[in-house]
Order: structure tokens, then C-alpha cells, then sequence
């Protein structure tokens, strides 16, 4: 029976009475055909057989890396509950992503990405097995699940290692003591190892390295090559000895570089080496917006070029919203301060495959493949336990234009009862659409049906057991001020809490010259064979929305060179060099700059002078304020330069150092600036910015939400009249005056009207003295770049703002 075909509500039709009923008489036949054409049964059903007796190749496993470098940094740093939360959404089964396989970076003292990560060996007679975070990471995903898979890579090395040739046997030795610090040290089983990311092959060094593993009684452990592309598998044609070496081969991003991942090729001689081939690098994308892709890939990975494994780039986003790549993942950790982290559908994405698998399934190639032989239908594959008769068959609709029925018939073996289905709607922003479980599905002799809508990925399963965890974000807030850190508390080879190495490797020593306590050291003593470039070491700390503070540290130069002390750190360039940021730089010499830094790495000296030598092994005091665009740099506690720039308003802090210098830093301290300074308002909803995009000045420009950067089009003074003023001369105003639902928040020049008063109530709302209504994030989204608009006042997140 179909309903609905009376005319609208409220429609009217005019006219004689044999008018009116053809009238009515087409409207019901229009309305029918409206019916019709919403209700379009599915396209012609396609027949999918699952044969438990297929051939195919074994399952390694869907997982995600740590590292690339520092992306996991501020999740140690996080309180319990929130931490094992996020712990227990990356790895418990039948909770979250249940990720198959972990894969750590091996630190090297060098920036690879999003971060450095520490060296467990910053020089060759030095030795500690508990730097850095990935061994925890490790221990918490094996405590969770103790049949992970793990997985470890180097992304560059300290510059001792073969005088900075990572193809060296130092590098082999270095790698056998990574393996034996796992072993002894944390009880941790290695399962694979690979050479240099991303950076090619030296053959000879593969057939020396498994050599050496062998020797070190770790002869278990499979070797990866190359994780660059597969001109490993084209060597091993001719190479007898590397072809014997190497267990795997593993390529990045086969689908092509953030790519929609809709054709993922290996080579004819990967296919045909007899080797287990691996995805061993994909994704890169933002932990919701890069679902559909993982969707595809992790199927079509498969069937296209045979790779039993699928890693995504990176696990967490667990770095400020300042560093590069802030949102990938399957999960964001930005503030360990407020606890806050979110849950991206990538996590469900993958759950639709580890979840309902596990290492060690078979797949079954004739039962996987493109619906209808058509890509664009979407894409399916089936996997049988090794024991028993279990099955779980994954299917993507990604880019199908309608919804498709598949006859499925159960034959070799494989388990004619109940069938369970569970779904994750790709175009859903709602998380009861994420890892949903459907209507159970009885086969009759072997045989069933299903019909499967555009956009979304199934599994159909004859397991049990799965589940979706329910823990919750606390909301996202700043990190107070003022702050400061003594480093008194922390255990020597430790990291700094919320300290976040940039580049060389900032640690927990014993303070030297004197000093009783702890102190954070630079401990790489020369430049590290880098992934991404040469630059000098750094680490940051802090809120990107710190506006007007004055930062402060006690420094010790251990030789000739120079420290730096950065403020206002914004957004940083993909290699660490270019950050917009301001420093005040000091030699050994007593030479000193203010400069501002940009994240092309265009450096400006603003003010310079010398004051007396501060030498080496004597202690000093550096500090850097900020008032509005007034910035001071004072050292031992006397003003030495004093600069007016409006460049960057706000942004973390940092220490830095020459290039193959070590020195060491005490006293961290962070005191807030004058009240009535300006301030950057954050969506409670997305803790984006109000900002005004590409830093326009144009009257009329519509304000919106960005990553919070620093930048002057994020930094609101409320002045006494209680405008919200940006630039010094610009203020934020109703468009045209206007008092209605929907109208435009953008910047004007500052006058007197009430259209540019603004109270900033106490429930983080931000109401117009004209209009009443409430400012507003268009649509409740929260993507960069959503406009910003006056509404009515609802109390919602997206009209809270938070103010730092």
C-alpha cells in the first residue's frame, strides 16, 4: 500500500469543479510518482557466494602507527578516567577500533612529522630503555589485548650512528638493543622491524640485519622492506640473498597519496615473490572526513594487490591543534589539561574489520571482489577463522547511488546459522549510526539476503561478542595561567609533562653547575640523521590560545652557542623550522635578539643588542612578555629590548637551543598578562577560533571558525564600551545592523553603534546588545572554516565560547 499521496497540507486549488478534480487528479498522480521514485526498489540483486573452501592469502592485520613522529606525545599526560578511555577506544576488543597491529617509531632525536621522539641511545656509550613514550604505549595495548600485533620502524637515528649513515652497522646494533630493551626491560615481544622510512633500501644492509637478528636470538622477528614502494619486490627478483632476508613487503600509500583510495594496486613481482605484502603506511586524513577512504582501502588493499595488512597513519592525534596534521587518526587528544578527546569515525571505520577478524584468518578470494564486478557498487570481502567455521564478510558502499540486494549463499564448510549484521553510516553525523547492530538474519538452507544502502559499511558475521564502548569526553577547556614546572618531580630520562619535542630530545637530568634538583636537558649533542631536514632543537608547551603572558626560565649554556625562549608559538610549518613565533635568542657571548619567526621560516631580527657574556657552566634568567603588540625581553632581570609587533597574537611557549648544542633549562614559569588584554574565543562545540579568514581587513569580511593559531585575526580585545575589537581599528558587528535570525557576524570599522556591543555572559555566551541573539557557529558544524551568524539562543555548544 503506498501513503502519502493526498496534496499537501494547505494547498488550494482553484476553479470549476472539473477543473478542480483534474487538478487533484494530477497532483495525486504526481504525488504518486514522487512516491515511486523515493521508493525505487533496489537495482538487481547480486549473487555473492561464500565458500569456506577458497584459496586466499592470511590475514596479518588492520592497525595504525605511533609515530612519524610525536603524534602520541600529550596522551601520557592525560588523568585517569579520560586516559584508559582513549586507550581502551584505540585497543580493547569489542569496545572501539581494536587495532590488529601497532607499529612504533624506533625515537631518533629528530622531528618526523609531528614531534621528535627520544633516542633510547642519544650517543654510542649511552643506554636507557625507558626514554620516551612508545614502550608505554605498547605495554597499554598489550595489556588490553594481548594478541596485538606489534610492529617498530625507524624514521631517523642520532648522529653518531655510522658517522650519519644510517645504512651502517651501527644502525644494526642500535636496532638489536631496541629489540633487547623490549625484551628485558618491558617484557614486550617484537613481532616486525623494518629499515629506514620511507628512505629506499641499501639490499646488503637487509641480509646483514637479519644476520644480526638471528645471532641476537631474534631470528622470530620479520623483517619489513622497504616502506617506501615496491621496487623491494623488483630487487629480490634478482637478489637471492635480500629475497631470503626480507619476510614482507610493505609500500606506502598504494591508493595513491590521501587519495580516495578507490584503486590500490601492488606490483606483478610482489604478487608472484611469494612474500606477505603490507600496506604498511596509508591514511594521513582527518579522523572523521577520512572514513570512506579507510573504508575502501582496507578492502580494496586486498583485492587489488593482495596486502594482508592495512596500517593507518597515524593512531592519535594526541598533539596541540598548532602541529602539523592535528586531526588524524582515529582519534583527537589535544588537551590533557581539561581531559577533553573526541572519537572519529575512523575507529568505527576499522572496527567494521577488527572487530569481526583477527590475525590469522584466511581470506577467502572467491568470496571478495566489487559488487556486481562494478567499483562504484562498492567492494566486499570475506575471511574464515582458522578454526571452526566462523566467517565475517565486509562490505563498502561508499560510492553507490542506491541500495543494492545481495543473495548470499554459504557453502565449504562454513556455518549456515544465524548471521548477525552491523553497520557504520558514513554520511551520518550521528554516533548511533557508527557500529550499529541490525536485525539478526536466519539463512534458509544456506542461503540470505541482504539489502545494503549507498554510503555505508557492513559486516556479516557468524561471531559473537563485539560491542561499542560508551565512555565520554569530558568538555574541552585552557590550560589555566598561570603555569609553571620546577621539573622536580619527574624521574631522570623522563619527558616533561606537556613538554613536546619539536626537534632534538628535552629530557630529566640532574641539574648541573651547582644546582640541586632536576633540571630538562638537550641531550642530543650533534645533528641526528633527520627524516625531514637539518634544524635546531626545540620543544613547546602550552595553550595556543595563551594571548598575553610573560614567560620565564633559568638557563645554563654547557658550550659555546646560543638558547632561545619562545612565545606566542602558532602554527608550525610541516618541518619544524617554520613557526610563527617570537624568540628571544642569547649567545654564551651576551649577544641578544628578539626575532619573529614565520611558518616559512622567514626569520626578523625586531630588536638586538649585547649585554656582559653570559659564558657556559653558569646559571641565567631569560624572560619574554607580551602585552597586546608590546613585547619585552629581559635577562638576569634588566629590560634589554623592548619592540612593538602585532604580528602574532597568542600561542604556547617553548625552549630551544642551537644545533649540536646541549643546554639545560629550570624554573619554567608562565604568569598572565594585564586584565583586559585580548582574548581568543573558542567554540565549546569544536574549540576552533573566531577568526577572521585569511587575515582580511575588508569591511563586511564574515567571521568564522579556524584551528586556533595565534594569528592577529584571532585575538578580540572587549574594549571598555564593550566592542570586540581585532586588529586594533576593526570590530566585530551585526551586518547591517540587522536584529533578525541568520544575520551575518562580521568585522566593520569600530564605531559607536550598538550593532558592535557585545556581553560575554557567564554561560560562555556571547549576545548583541542590539539584537539579544546569541553568536553563533552556522549549522551547529564544526569544520574550519564554518561562518559565524546571529541566532537565537539556544544554550547550545556551538553558542558557548570559551575565552583565554
Amino acid at each position: 500500500m503506498i501513503h502519502g499521496c493526498t496534496p499537501r497540507p494547505g494547498l488550494r486549488v482553484r476553479g470549476p469543479g472539473r477543473l478542480r478534480s483534474a487538478l487533484l487528479a494530477l497532483l495525486t498522480l504526481a504525488s504518486v510518482l514522487t512516491v515511486l521514485a523515493v521508493q525505487t526498489p533496489a537495482r538487481a540483486a547480486t549473487a555473492i557466494t561464500i565458500n569456506g573452501g577458497s584459496a586466499g592469502r592470511t590475514l596479518d592485520g588492520v592497525g595504525a602507527i605511533s609515530g612519524g613522529g610525536g603524534n602520541s606525545r600529550l596522551l601520557v599526560d592525560y588523568p585517569e578516567p579520560q586516559r584508559g578511555q582513549i586507550l581502551d577506544y584505540m585497543f580493547k576488543p569489542a569496545y572501539g577500533a581494536a587495532v590488529q597491529i601497532l607499529k612504533v617509531e624506533i625515537g631518533g632525536d629528530t622531528n618526523s612529522t609531528s614531534g621528535a621522539e627520544p633516542s633510547h641511545k642519544h650517543t654510542s656509550a649511552d643506554l636507557d630503555c625507558g626514554r620516551g613514550y612508545e614502550w608505554w604505549l605498547m605495554e597499554q595495548a598489550k595489556a588490553r589485548n594481548p594478541n596485538i600485533k606489534l610492529a617498530a620502524l625507524s624514521w631517523g637515528a642520532p648522529g653518531w650512528i655510522g658517522n650519519r649513515n644510517f645504512w651502517s652497522q651501527d644502525m644494526i646494533n642500535y636496532l638489536v638493543d631496541w629489540l633487547k630493551c623490549a625484551k628485558n626491560d618491558h617484557g614486550l615481544t617484537i613481532d616486525y622491524i623494518g629499515g629506514w622510512n620511507e628512505r629506499g633500501r641499501d639490499v646488503n644492509w637487509y641480509v646483514n640485519l637479519n644476520a644480526a637478528l638471528d645471532a641476537g636470538g631474534f631470528g622470530n622477528v620479520k623483517i619489513v622492506a622497504d616502506d617506501t614502494s615496491w621496487g623491494a619486490a623488483d630487487d629480490a627478483v634478482s637478489n637471492t640473498a635480500f629475497r631470503n632476508a626480507v619476510d614482507i613487503f610493505g609500500s606506502h600509500y598504494v591508493c595513491g597519496y590521501r587519495s580516495a583510495q578507490t584503486n590500490c594496486p601492488s606490483s606483478t613481482n610482489a604478487v608472484n615473490s611469494g612474500k606477505q605484502l603490507w600496506a604498511s603506511e596509508n591514511g594521513s586524513d582527518d579522523y572523521n572526513d577520512g572514513a570512506k577512504a579507510l573504508a575502501r582501502g582496507i578492502n580494496r588493499d586486498y583485492i587489488d594487490g593482495k596486502m594482508t595488512a592495512y596500517l593507518n597513519w597515524p593512531i592519535v592525534a594526541a598533539i596541540t591543534p598548532n602541529i602539523p596534521w592535528p586531526t588524524m587518526g582515529v582519534a583527537t587528544a589535544p588537551q590533557p589539561w581539561s581531559g577533553f578527546y573526541s572519537i572519529g569515525k575512523n575507529a568505527w571505520t576499522m572496527a567494521q574489520t577488527t572487530q569481526f577478524t583477527a590475525p590469522g584468518w584466511r581470506y577467502l578470494d572467491a568470496s571478495s571482489g566489487y559488487i556486481g564486478g562494478v567499483r562504484a557498487n562498492g567492494s566486499y570481502v570475506s575471511l574464515r577463522s582458522p578454526t571452526g567455521t566462523d566467517y565475517s564478510t565486509i562490505i563498502e558502499t561508499v560510492d553507490a547511488s542506491a541500495a543494492q540486494t545481495l543473495n548470499l549463499t554459504v557453502t565449504g564448510g562454513l556455518s549456515t546459522g544465524t548471521v548477525r549484521v552491523w553497520s557504520t553510516d558514513l554520511n551520518s553525523a550521528s554516533t548511533s549510526a557508527y557500529l550499529a547492530r541490525a536485525s539478526d538474519i536466519t539463512p534458509s538452507g544456506g542461503t540470505y539476503s541482504l539489502t545494503v544502502q549507498p554510503g555505508r559499511v557492513y559486516t556479516i558475521t557468524t561471531t559473537t561478542g563485539q560491542g561499542k564502548g560508551t565512555a565520554t569526553s569530558p568538555a574541552s577547556g585552557s590550560l589555566a595561567l598561570p603555569y609553571s614546572d620546577t621539573y622536580d618531580g619527574y624521574a631522570v630520562g623522563k619527558e616533561a609533562k606537556y613538554l613536546m619535542d619539536q626537534q632534538g630530545a628535552f629530557e630529566v637530568t640532574a641539574c648541573g653547575a651547582g644546582r640541586a634538583g632536576r633540571c630538562v636537558r638537550q641531550m642530543a649533542p650533534r645533528m641526528p640523521i633527520t627524516w625531514d631536514g637539518d634544524y635546531d632543537p626545540y620543544a613547546l608547551l602550552g595553550d595556543v590560545g595563551w594571548s598575553n603572558y610573560t614567560v620565564s626560565s633559568d638557563v645554563l649554556l654547557e658550550q659555546a652557542g646560543y638558547v632561545k625562549l619562545i612565545g606566542r608559538g602558532g602554527t608550525q610549518h610541516y618541518g619544524p623550522a617554520g613557526q610563527n613565533a617570537y624568540y628571544l635568542r642569547v649567545t654564551d657571548t651576551g649577544a641578544w635578539a628578539i626575532q619573529r619567526n614565520t611558518f616559512d621560516n622567514v626569520v626578523t631580527t625586531l630588536s638586538s643588542g649585547t649585554v656582559a657574556a653570559l659564558g657556559t657552566g653558569r646559571w641565567h634568567s631569560l624572560s619574554l612578555g607580551f602585552s597586546g603588540g608590546t613585547i619585552t625581553g629581559k635577562i638576569d632581570g634588566v629590560t634589554v629590548g623592548t619592540v612593538t609587533d602585532f604580528t602574532w597574537g597568542a600561542g604556547q611557549v617553548g625552549l630551544g637551543t642551537g644545533a649540536t648544542e646541549t643546554a639545560q633549562f629550570d624554573n619554567l614559569s608562565v604568569t598572565p598578562g594585564p586584565a583586559g588584554s585580548s582574548t581568543v574565543l573558542r567554540s565549546a562545540a569544536s574549540g576552533r577560533c573566531l577568526d577572521v579568514p585569511a587575515q582580511s581587513h575588508t569591511n563586511g569580511t564574515q567571521v568564522a571558525i579556524w584551528d586556533c593559531n595565534g594569528g592577529a585575526n584571532q585575538q578580540w580585545i572587549l574594549t571598555s564600551g564593550k566592542q570586540l575589537q581585532v586588529y586594533g581599528n576593526k570590530c566585530l558587528d551585526a551586518d547591517a545592523g540587522g536584529t533578525a535570525p541568520g544575520t551575518k557576524a562580521i568585522i566593520w570599522d569600530c564605531t559607536s553603534g550598538t550593532n558592535q556591543q557585545w556581553n560575554l555572559n557567564a554561560d560562555g555566551s556571547v549576545t548583541g546588545v542590539q539584537s539579544g541573539l546569541c553568536l553563533d557557529v552556522t549549522g551547529e558544524a564544526t569544520a574550519n572554516g564554518t561562518p559565524v551568524q546571529l541566532w537565537n539562543c539556544t544554550g547550545g555548544a556551538h553558542q558557548r565560547w570559551t575565552r583565554s
